[in-house]
């Protein structure tokens, strides 16, 4: 019995296809654009010398590029996630990026398998646009689960600034630069945009938005209301933390309870996929003999389908609304 090595091939592929980007990404940016970067990209920016408002521009143009791009063909996929990942690609970049992984992946199927070449074309495509998907996707979730984890800290760091007679306009300075990336440079455009005459409470909701976090909503209302009507901000603060604090413990019970059926349904989906590629590569000729019965295409929609809505059942059964 002999295994074949084309799966391993394309499975290196991938990986490499994802090395690869991240190595453009980090060149094109630098390290500050990384998310455990010691200095904030902000202060970076300004530290080499760049304007204040040149790098309010730049950070602005980052953030809002993706969502302006969603009339692109295919590009609508990433947009979305892109932008939660701030990613500082170009939406043509990204698009640039995607062909020329493709063409990569193309050159190494062509020499590492004997694959026909419109096979190789449509897998070289799937690469190209599945990794850097993959990357974005995983660039999101990372950041994200950031943002929730540090919000805590930076409201409390923003209560003791207004306790020691700080103004909330200072408290958000203040959190930009002891806070660390990401959530340090989005307070920093808050920052310099309140200092350029916008209303921070309406800074503060078009985040809330264009990150879609319900507790940056709660913080932006709060902001805005006490702004309206007045009252005691420090102390209106000091208890949306321990609301945010305590959501965030409760979010992490919730994941941590649903997590082995999430991956469950994952692993009942996958596993039959997984044995039937290797049954094929272990012997290519196993289905020979049925393959021309009236009943097997029609039983692989079948499987195809009950597989699908497994992962959908699962998906269901596990979207607690917390």
């Amino acid at each position: 019995m002999q295994l074949s090595a084309e799966p391993l091939i394309y499975a290196l592929i991938f990986v490499g296809v994802l090395v690869l980007v991240e190595g453009l990404y980090l060149v094109a940016f630098g390290k500050s654009i990384s998310l455990n970067s010691r200095v904030n990209r902000r202060l970076d920016m300004l530290d080499r010398g760049t304007g204040r408002e040149q790098v309010l521009e730049q950070l602005r143009k980052e953030m809002r590029q993706h969502m302006k791009s969603r009339s692109i063909p295919l590009y609508s996929l990433l947009a979305d996630k892109a932008q939660k990942a701030a990613i500082a690609f170009t939406p043509k970049q990204l698009i640039g990026i995607m062909a020329g992984v493709s063409a990569i992946a193309f050159a190494g199927l062509t020499i590492g398998t004997q694959t026909d070449t419109q096979l190789r074309v449509l897998l070289s495509v799937v690469i190209g646009v599945g990794g850097v998907y993959v990357w974005i996707n995983s660039k999101a979730r990372k950041r994200m689960a950031m943002l929730e984890e540090q919000l805590p800290d930076a409201v409390e760091l923003m209560v003791r600034s207004l306790k020691v007679g700080h103004p909330f306009s200072s408290a958000v300075s203040i959190v930009s630069r002891e806070i660390e990336d990401p959530l340090a440079t989005e307070f920093g455009i808050i920052a310099d945009e309140s200092a350029y005459g916008r209303d921070i409470g309406e800074a503060l909701n078009e985040m809330a938005e264009r990150l879609d976090m319900q507790d940056l909503r709660f913080l932006a209302v709060a902001v805005t209301i006490q702004q309206q009507s007045g009252g005691n901000l420090a102390e209106i603060l000091e208890g949306l933390a321990r609301v945010i604090r305590a959501r965030f413990r409760l979010f992490r019970r919730v994941n941590a309870i649903t997590a082995e059926a999430k991956w469950s349904g994952k692993f009942l989906s996958g596993f039959p996929l997984f044995c039937l590629v290797m049954i094929l590569v272990n012997d290519p000729g196993y289905y020979d003999e049925v393959v021309d019965h009236a009943w097997f295409i029609p039983a692989c929609f079948v499987v195809g389908i009950l597989l699908t809505a497994n992962l959908f059942v699962m998906r269901i059964l596990t979207n607690i609304k917390v």
